[in-house]
């Protein structure tokens, strides 16, 4: 018998699950965070989970996005071959309009990130569609859908390499993870995927952060095939490299280790990387004929109740008043609360100042001893102030750096994950300081903030130049005004304390 599924209950199902993962994460995610936050012993990477959890649970409680980066959408999609449409609309269309609608949820507004002509114009599609979809057909009466809002951070982060035969998979994921910094958020999930064809191996690495966090499951069954012999040696040697929260050093980098394979050509061994990162935001649902599928929320009380502390030694900094001389004070790894007034920008607006400096145009802001966040806000609602406004990834904008410093009279940046040498060296020379918010709260981080206007290039959207009003957001001195990165030191120290058995990951 045939069962049909209307057009109507592919789209809400699908704006249903994508609200529903914009602000609760999996519970296991959650779990998995939790249980490493407790045994973490570098206080730097156990405050960045502590407000990881935080986050979390805010915005399960205020139903906000968990990450400013409410992703780009993947859909997985298994259709049976005993189901028929009821639908003026092609599949691909009803799943885009059910895109649409999730992300212009007037109640909960999700951040639009896509941009069209990639390569060109990049002009935001405003609804956050096209999502990636991948199909396949399969016996039965039913369609399974999995869906899941990837962040742009993260997903940078991927890797691939067509090794040789012979070649260590081990060894080559090794070598790659610590080049990957910590743009993607960690702690949190590597997706492998081992086979095929180019275009497969990123596929099975995609498609495995699907799967349930039970790396503790398979620890104690032991190994059954090579997949999970590699996902058991690669959890632990990738926390062996003591990458830890954020970047930051410390006991966890990874949560799990997904492995998928596929038979793949003789000459061929395809090997792909992809990230999960702090926003771990994915879902499955069935239809069956009987109406829409809809999420079902889980129980605060399987959120961990954690109260982030500010110490007493903790920095107060008001930005409306800070100087130069007071820069050269702060040290590598200090806790900081700012308060004050705090510029945004991040690629966009960054390529168009220094466009306008190198044409010989003056800027529309004063940057002159002012402070920059890399930030792209969600907007808000109701009497927000401002949407979710956590960091974005620091390093994009590297290239821009020494130009900004030495031709604005910039003093500070905040943003997330680590700096490239390049930017640090200028960092140095200019004897500026670079500052890291953490990646995965954005909810909490925008509490800080009690007032927002936009100043310059509104026609950017989310990438304008707006000017917030914040009271005591916190913030580490990632690197100081002489060029100490914590992104090479800390790492560096918790690796050997792991090598020279002070410390255990498990």
């Amino acid at each position: 018998m045939t069962t049909i599924i209307k057009q109507d209950d592919v789209i809400d199902s699908i704006a249903d699950a994508l609200q529903f993962i914009s602000y609760y994460h999996p519970l296991d995610f959650i779990q998995a965070v939790h249980q490493a936050y407790e045994r973490e012993a570098n206080p730097a990477a156990k405050d960045a989970m502590a407000q990881i959890l935080i986050n979390s649970r805010m915005c399960a409680e205020g139903h906000r996005p968990i990450c400013q980066d409410t992703g780009i959408v993947s859909a997985f999609v298994e259709v049976g071959m005993d189901i028929q449409f009821e639908a003026t609309m092609g599949l691909e269309d009803m799943i885009n309009e059910g895109v649409r609608r999730a992300y212009n949820h007037p109640e909960n507004l999700l951040r639009a990130s896509i941009l069209s002509d990639p390569d060109g114009a990049r002009k935001n599609t405003g609804d956050n569609t096209p999502a990636v979809i991948n199909y396949k057909i399969v016996p039965g009466d039913k369609v399974e859908v999995h869906v899941a809002a990837k962040g742009g951070g993260s997903e940078a982060k991927s890797k691939f390499a067509m090794l040789n035969p012979s070649d260590s998979v081990v060894d080559w994921i090794l070598s790659v993870v610590p080049t990957m910094g910590a743009g993607w958020c960690p702690p949190g999930i590597l997706g492998v995927g081992i086979g095929g064809t180019a275009e497969k191996a990123m596929i099975l690495a995609k498609e495995s952060l699907l799967e349930p966090i039970n790396i503790q499951e398979l620890q104690e069954k032991g190994a059954e095939n090579r997949a999970e012999e590699l996902r058991l040696e690669l959890h632990d040697k990738v926390n062996r490299l003591g990458i830890g929260a954020q970047g930051l050093g410390g006991l966890t980098t990874v949560l799990d280790v997904k492995v998928k394979d596929f038979p793949s050509h003789a000459a061929n061994k395809a090997v792909a990387i992809i990230p999960n990162c702090a926003a771990t935001r994915h879902t499955h649902f069935t239809l069956d004929g009987s109406g829409p599928a809809t999420q079902t929320p889980p129980s605060l009380d399987d959120w961990p109740k954690i109260a982030w502390e500010i110490g007493e030694s903790t920095r107060r900094v008001n930005l409306d008043t800070v100087t130069p001389e007071d820069v050269l004070e702060w040290q590598p790894g200090e806790t900081i609360l700012l308060s004050g007034k705090l510029l945004t920008g991040r690629d966009a607006a960054h390529k168009r100042m220094v466009d306008m400096i190198n044409k010989g145009e003056e800027l529309p802001v004063d940057l002159k001893g002012r402070f920059i966040y890399y930030v792209g806000p969600v907007d808000p609602i109701g009497d927000e102030v401002v949407g979710p406004a956590g960091p974005t990834t620091a390093t994009r904008m590297d290239k821009f750096t020494r130009t900004m410093l030495e031709k604005t009279g910039l003093l500070g940046m905040v943003g997330k994950a680590e700096r490239g040498v390049q930017a640090i060296e200028a960092i140095k020379d200019n004897k500026a300081v670079y500052l890291m918010a953490v990646g995965g709260s954005a909810y909490l981080v925008s509490k800080a903030i009690v007032g927002s206007k936009v100043l310059a290039f509104e026609d950017l959207g989310m990438e304008a130049i707006y000017e917030f009003e914040i009271k005591d957001m916190p913030v580490t001195v990632a690197v100081d005004s002489k060029g100490e990165s914590v992104h090479q030191t800390g790492p560096e120290i918790w690796k050997a304390k792991i090598e020279e058995g002070i410390l255990t990951i498990q």
